[in-house]
């Protein structure tokens, strides 16, 4: 009984010592974590404050520069929802330099990199498609096919195959997926790679049945097949 009355003091001590220690760090750099509190509030408010007073007004600007822009793309007036009409609205290459930051901007890119394409400007329209940011599987991967069909256009097919490759991966759904395995056979075959043709085919026959790709793929797997045995 002796020792374990003994062990509880030692401990008690020892606790004790502990917090008597706590207490003088405290009392000594009293001044130091103030300040470092203080610097803390103000940070978090500093932020708190850029995000309310500036970023969500520019968003909020942003999503309203876009909306005649979008109205133009959706009646393929490309032109215009590029460069604006000169009147009330300034285009999408405006709002990139204005608000590029902004998830509106980031937007702007994408929608900017589909209208170059559809003006013939491969180039244009890779620089800008390749600055878009997005992991959803429907819009980011749409636009990395496109891409590859800039790469395509300007010659380059095997980076063209590669990026309607990346495209299907990326999206792994029914509805994108296919359409670019499709176009990564076809691509294929111009470069005479008929096995890589087939493989591509036959993805869309056995991951995504139910596609629209499906329904005559047969007749591009026999196709790949036979110019593969010649």
């Amino acid at each position: 009984m002796a020792t374990t009355k003994g062990k509880s003091k030692g401990k008690e001590l020892e606790v004790g010592e502990i917090v008597s220690k706590s207490e003088q760090f405290l009392e000594t750099n009293q001044k130091s974590i103030s300040y470092g509190i203080i610097g803390i509030i103000l940070i978090v408010g500093a932020i708190l404050g850029i995000r309310h007073g500036y970023l969500v007004p520019r968003e909020k600007k942003a999503a309203a520069a876009m909306f005649q822009g979008e109205n133009y793309f959706a009646i393929d007036s490309f032109a215009l929802a590029l460069n604006g009409n000169g009147l009330d609205y300034s285009g999408f290459e405006s709002i990139i330099d204005e608000y590029g930051s902004t998830k509106a901007g980031n937007l702007a890119k994408g929608y900017a990199g589909v209208c170059y394409f559809k003006l013939g400007d491969n180039e244009k329209a890779m620089k800008l498609l390749k600055s878009f940011s997005g992991n959803d599987n429907m819009i980011s991967p749409a636009l990395i096919g496109l891409i590859g069909d800039c790469y395509v256009n300007s010659g380059n097919i095997k980076e063209g195959i590669s990026y309607f490759e990346k495209a299907a991966k990326t999206a792994d759904n029914e509805t994108i997926s296919p359409a670019f395995l499709k176009k990564a056979g076809i691509a294929y075959e111009h470069l005479k790679q008929y096995n890589d043709a087939v493989k591509a085919y036959t993805a869309i026959k056995e991951k995504y049945y139910n596609s629209m790709e499906a329904s005559d793929i047969d007749r591009f797997i026999t196709r790949a097949s036979e110019l593969a045995k010649e």
